[in-house]
């Protein structure tokens, strides 16, 4: 198991360290989960204060490599701030700064394209209310069409006008993204999000026409069950704590 590094955290504004060690082991996740691909897709967090920096990965590292300190602070624009050994790249933050700038509560966007995600963003009738995992996350769904590679800056506004006030997208014949005031929440998010998306490519094997309808009103009821809010203490109080705890028994280096 890899040791930790002692780390100056003096050097970073106030709550920056805490949000570093939060996105290096979102980024660690993705990666034991299965969810990245190669060094592409990105998760950013706003680093707290006026100034509106973010963090974002080192271009050239794998998210399993990624660690607090090298996480890379960014502009709006996403050139770094301050020097770094690491490049980035600037068209992949198009996506996350749309989103940060418009949004208050966007301390954290997170974005895959993993192939189940894919999938569902390439099915017309988009995220089926099949399974509760569905329903959980489905009517805090958004949908935005697919413009090319997300190089064009003038498709940010698309984008916030498209996911509106939603904590979820899926991004048409792209993949999913998530939203959160907090990279825990974020992550939350995103992965009954991507468990949705596997669930509907294995239940989709069988025929849509032979998927079990659940009952009238019952998305209604866990829409109810499942509000942003409740969400949020979910995974700040129980479920990130306890994905900390299996990273660090894993490889806690994510924290240096």
């Amino acid at each position: 198991m890899a040791t930790l590094a002692s780390i100056d955290t003096s050097q970073y504004a106030p709550g920056e360290w805490e949000a570093r060690v939060d996105l290096a082991a979102a980024y660690r996740l993705v990666a034991l989960y299965g969810w990245d691909d190669l060094i592409f897709t990105h998760l950013s967090a706003r680093v707290p204060g006026p100034e509106h920096h973010f963090l974002i990965n080192p271009y050239d590292m794998m998210f399993e490599e990624i660690t607090a300190s090298s996480l890379v602070k960014i502009d709006v624009e996403g050139k770094p701030v301050g020097h770094t050994d690491h490049p980035v790249n600037p068209a992949g933050f198009t996506i996350h700064s749309a989103i940060h700038m418009a949004r208050e509560d966007a301390a954290a966007v997170m974005h895959l394209h993993t192939p189940h995600g894919q999938a569902v963003s390439a099915m017309e009738f988009g995220l089926l209310p099949h399974t509760q995992t569905a329903m959980i996350a489905q009517h805090n769904v958004a949908y935005h069409d697919y413009e090319g590679i997300a190089t064009d800056l003038d498709e940010r506004e698309r984008l916030v006008a498209d996911i509106g006030d939603k904590h979820a997208m899926i991004l048409r014949n792209h993949g999913t993204l998530a939203v959160g005031d907090s990279v825990a929440s974020c992550f939350l998010r995103l992965y009954f999000l991507e468990r949705a998306c596997e669930a509907q490519v294995l239940m989709l094997s069988a025929g849509r026409e032979n998927l079990n309808n659940p009952p009238q009103g019952v998305e209604d009821k866990v829409a109810g069950q499942s509000a942003p809010a409740g969400m949020g203490k979910l995974a700040e109080k129980l479920a990130w704590p306890a994905l900390l705890r299996k990273l660090d028994r894993i490889d806690p280096s994510f924290r240096n």
